[in-house]
């Protein structure tokens, strides 16, 4: 199986949210809390826009493509495999935005006033959860990649490839307003 225009658009959109984490957690062992507070907003929006994508668009459209597709050899098209791969990766997705809520709620504690320590134990506590998103994200998109995004190119004609493309870039570029298209396209 391939993978459609919109699955690898969301696939090098992994690699750009990657980026972002891989910034955030060099600040984070720095003991960098102003830079790792704004890699860590920008990493939860980055991957906050890209789940919005995949619920509101790919899932829904592979769903329905896998319902009425008529399955060939493949056991993994099956209707009832791909709803629990799905319901998987919506799952991780609700323990990603929660975690990051968490992480952020707790480094917005750590303001170093002047002449004060760092809180390294809250700055620790944030780096753990980073860790763990990052290792839980792995497996995430490897599922993603693997299995949901290339059913799009094998149950979807063409057009709704087409539209499934346009619709999944519209979300991507729908940024939070509070970054810049700089801040945004930096990774």
């Amino acid at each position: 199986m391939t993978m459609s225009k919109a699955s690898w658009r969301l696939a090098d959109d992994h690699y750009a949210i990657d980026e972002v984490l891989q910034e955030l957690k060099t600040a984070l062992e720095r003991g960098d809390v102003e830079t790792s507070r704004a890699r860590l907003d920008l990493f939860w929006a980055r991957l906050a826009v890209h789940i919005r994508a995949e619920h509101l668009h790919l899932f829904p459209t592979v769903m329905a493509g896998v319902r009425e597709k008529t399955p060939d050899d493949s056991s993994e098209l099956v209707p009832m495999a791909a709803e629990a791969a799905i319901d998987q990766l919506r799952d991780d997705h609700n323990f990603f935005m929660h975690a990051l809520a968490d992480a952020i709620q707790r480094i917005r504690t750590l303001r170093k006033p002047a002449n004060e320590q760092i809180d390294l134990g809250g700055l620790k506590k944030v780096q753990t959860a980073v860790l763990e998103i990052e290792r839980r994200l792995v497996t995430h998109n490897q599922l993603e990649e693997q299995r949901v995004y290339r059913w799009a190119g094998a149950v979807l004609s063409e057009q709704r490839q087409a539209e499934l493309a346009t619709q999944i870039e519209r979300e991507l570029a729908n940024k939070p307003p509070r970054f810049s298209p700089e801040a945004w396209q930096h990774s």
